[in-house]
């Protein structure tokens, strides 16, 4: 009578291993995903604005200290590398799908 007992059990143990490893590891994993994406999204955030104002303050100093220049010539230099990178971006952007309704 005992043999039938431990096929049920083995039987509910799998059928309960079978629905965590479809359910429970593909969360924990998104979890995990969700997570160290968000923490390593917020630290490069940090350093990319700690970046430009340490390369803004900078230039403060090599133009307004060595050379004499007015602050501005930091806004120019830094407005002018943003200005360089949109324009990269906006060069290599995917086009739009358009229909070809005129073709038909």
């Amino acid at each position: 009578m005992s043999d039938w007992t431990q096929q049920a059990a083995d039987a509910i143990e799998s059928a309960v291993t079978t629905a965590r490893d479809k359910t429970v590891e593909p969360a924990r994993y998104a979890a995990r995903v969700a997570v160290y994406g968000t923490l390593v999204a917020f630290f490069a955030l940090v350093a990319v604005i700690l970046l430009l104002v340490g390369l803004f303050r900078g230039l403060n100093v090599v133009f307004h200290g060595a050379f004499g220049w007015k602050v501005w010539v930091s806004y120019a230099v830094v407005g002018g590398i943003f200005v360089i990178g949109g324009g990269f971006c906006w060069v290599n952007r995917s086009p739009k799908r358009t229909s070809d309704a005129r073709t038909a």
